[in-house]
């Protein structure tokens, strides 16, 4: 009986079998035996204590993904999102789970057709896309129909090493699953670095490039369409709206404003490029957030707003402070049951704003990575005046500054 002759035996005995055929009976059965590695298993929600570094092991590599050995992985503030903040879980949580989206490391193995990358090639990794949708195919890969199911969904990759019996542990989180020490990657999440980078400290730094980095300046570079008579503006100062006050100034905007309101924050947006902050926290009495931006810029307010936040008095004070005519892009993460209730359909069609949702950047990572790259080495994007490089063991005081902002990219480091 071949694996082509019944679909009710194992997943793992039928990869078994196809991996013999094409790589022969040796390298097929050091494929099969399941890999071991620490971490970061969400149990339950962050805030209830849910998060615990644990061995698990991994399943055989199916069609279309690698092996990938993490160096690094950055934080984001998605993964807590998804894997519970205070006050609940989103709806698309689900335990048990491993989340992280922000690696970096080697290639261990690969599985069949695999094209991107070989073993000892470096990546850094990213989104999952399906590149065969009509919006894949036209380029605009960040908003795939596909996305959600690829990104957020249940694929099962993990299992507890010390339960027998226990669930498996869901993986492929945007593709990756990176908060593991080994971790399966499908092959549209991999960007190939050997041509750039080579050196493990260099990929330790770049992890968090395919999101954080990639979603604050490619909003600027790839969705907003900024340019030198653009007044800009960006609500959050984090690692996201931080890498948009560089893409900001890359682009040439004539005014970068800064929001938020952790005054160390608003000072390194300053150095980075912002030319006026705001701290929200102490607006002249009688001032509003919108009068103050409004002054800034003309009077009449951006030609572009950027929200990082997704805190919706940032976002419905943001609408309104657009200028006629401007953009306001939607990038951080609303609450779920958040609605545009406070735009007046009549006034909106008047003003002829634009409202964008814009996610990953609207950038393709095997294109953008390399080019952010490219900015870093040559100085225009100094994206290590944003890292922390911490222990993957402490990812629960990585949250933490990430949180207070201490730390605006907390990197947890696996070896």
């Amino acid at each position: 009986m071949t694996a082509r002759a019944s679909n009710n035996i194992p997943h793992s005995l039928k990869q078994l079998w196809q991996d013999q055929e094409t790589y022969g009976r040796a390298e097929a059965q050091r494929r099969f035996e399941m890999t071991s590695t620490k971490a970061i298993v969400a149990h339950d929600t962050l805030a209830n204590g849910g998060w615990k570094m644990e061995e698990v092991s991994l399943r055989p590599l199916a069609e279309g993904e690698l092996l990938v050995e993490m160096v690094a992985t950055g934080v984001c503030h998605t993964d807590a999102l998804i894997g519970g903040l205070p006050g609940g879980a989103a709806p698309i949580a689900f335990y048990p789970r491993i989340l992280g989206h922000e690696g970096s490391g080697y290639v261990k193995q690969v599985g069949p057709n695999v094209s991107v990358a070989a073993p000892g090639d470096p990546v850094l990794c990213s989104f999952a896309f399906c590149e065969n949708c009509e919006i894949c195919k036209a380029g605009h890969y960040s908003n795939c129909n596909s996305f959600n199911e690829l990104n957020f969904g249940s694929w099962p990759a993990f299992h507890l090493a010390s339960k027998s019996g226990e669930p498996e542990v869901g993986g492929l989180f945007f593709g990756q699953s990176s908060f593991a020490n080994f971790s399966i990657v499908k092959q549209c999440s991999v960007v190939n670095a050997k041509e750039i980078v080579d050196n493990k400290k260099d990929l330790q730094l770049f992890a968090p490039l395919g999101c954080g980095i990639q979603t604050g300046s490619g909003t600027v570079v790839n969705v907003s369409g900024a340019g030198p008579k653009d007044a800009i503006c960006i609500m959050g100062l984090g690692g996201v709206g931080l890498s948009a006050i560089m893409g900001a100034k890359i682009q040439g905007c004539r005014m970068i404003i800064g929001i938020d309101k952790v005054q160390s924050r608003l000072d390194l947006a300053k150095e980075l490029g912002a030319t006026h902050v705001i701290n929200g926290s102490k607006l002249d009495e009688g001032k509003t957030l919108g009068d103050v931006v409004k002054e800034l810029a003309d009077g009449v307010g951006p030609t572009i707003t950027i929200d990082t936040t997704g805190a919706p008095v940032l976002m419905d004070a943001g609408m309104k402070f657009t200028r006629n005519r401007g953009k306001y892009i939607q990038v951080g993460s609303p609450p779920f049951d958040y609605t545009l209730n406070s735009v007046s359909g009549f006034e909106f069609m008047v003003a002829g704003k634009q409202w964008i949702g814009a996610i990953e950047g609207g950038a393709h990572p095997p294109e953008y990575v390399p080019k952010m790259i490219e900015w870093y080495r040559e100085g225009k994007f100094p994206i290590d005046r944003l890292m922390k490089l911490m222990p993957a063991d402490q990812f629960e005081e990585a949250l933490k500054e990430m949180h207070d902002g201490t730390t605006i990219k907390p990197i947890l480091t696996w070896s």
